[in-house]
């Protein structure tokens, strides 16, 4: 049974993907309605679609990354509200503030944990019930995650609607300064992994399959797809994966090579990236 296809279905496509609106009901008819699907269709159609793809509205609020004293460990917090009025008051920075300090403070292993402590005898969860009714909007935390390593650098962007914590190695000098250019190139180009073995399977299979696709609409023999497609998928990971990634602040080198200069052997471990309503 084919899925209807409203003209609401299309709009929201063609704003999650910048594709054209017939080129979007398209897709969808292909996909029978399933949204993932018909991205995927217009990628192999060769549509150009928006880095974003989005399924919702960005919910407003605020995303605020903390360290410890010790610089060890970090956290960030997404505390969300229903309109920009209310993520821009004081108050509300200051609450977000709170519990990404309580998290420092008592380490939670989960979003459940943290919502489960206490602020002064009374529950975080129950904190929030308090202040939906003091805002009058549907207040909650959405995303809380955390990492550990020898220096941990918080980074918020963008008046709070970005928050990046990157982990490395060591803790020497000029790492600090070099955290943090790390962490401002995570926010600015949105690394999928680290390196080229964290990658999902499932995200190389993508990227592998509609890159055969295009190589095959682009009329090429199929004994030179194979080939081409692992250099499509070369390029995904040096787009796609920090350490490969072209450093920002100096494109002649890539991430890896900028924080071995930094200092020998200086790598990132792990790293958080949280985007408002993302």
């Amino acid at each position: 049974m084919s899925v209807q296809i409203t003209a609401a279905d299309v709009n929201k496509l063609r704003q999650q993907t910048g594709a054209g609106m017939m080129d979007c009901k398209k897709a969808l008819v292909e996909a029978n309605g399933d949204f993932e699907a018909a991205v995927d269709y217009l990628r192999k159609k060769g549509a150009k679609v928006a880095a974003s793809r989005q399924d919702r509205d960005s919910n407003e609020g605020v995303v605020v990354a903390k360290a410890t004293a010790d610089g060890k460990r970090g956290v960030v917090v997404e505390l969300n509200c229903e309109t920009d009025f209310v993520a821009k008051n004081a108050d509300f920075v200051a609450l977000a503030n709170k519990f990404t300090d309580l998290a420092i403070d008592k380490n939670p292993a989960s979003l459940e944990e943290l919502l489960s402590m206490e602020i002064d005898g009374q529950k975080v969860s129950d904190i929030i019930v308090e202040n939906t009714g003091k805002i009058g909007e549907k207040i909650g935390i959405s995303k809380f995650e955390t990492v550990s390593g020898e220096k941990v650098i918080p980074y918020i962007h963008g008046n709070y609607r970005l928050g990046v914590l990157v982990a490395l190695n060591q803790d020497v000098a000029g790492a600090d300064e070099a955290g943090k250019d790390i962490a401002m190139q995570i926010a600015a180009m949105n690394p999928v992994a680290l390196d080229k073995d964290d990658v999902d399977a499932t995200v190389i299979e993508r990227e592998t399959e509609i890159a055969k696709e295009v190589i095959r609409a682009e009329g090429k023999p199929e004994a030179m797809v194979e080939k081409i497609a692992a250099g499509k998928l070369n390029k995904f990971y040096k787009d796609s994966t920090l350490l490969n990634q072209e450093f920002v602040k100096d494109s002649s080198k890539d991430v890896r090579k900028f924080l071995d200069e930094t200092a020998k052997g200086l790598t990132v471990v792990a790293f958080k990236r949280v985007q408002l309503g993302a």
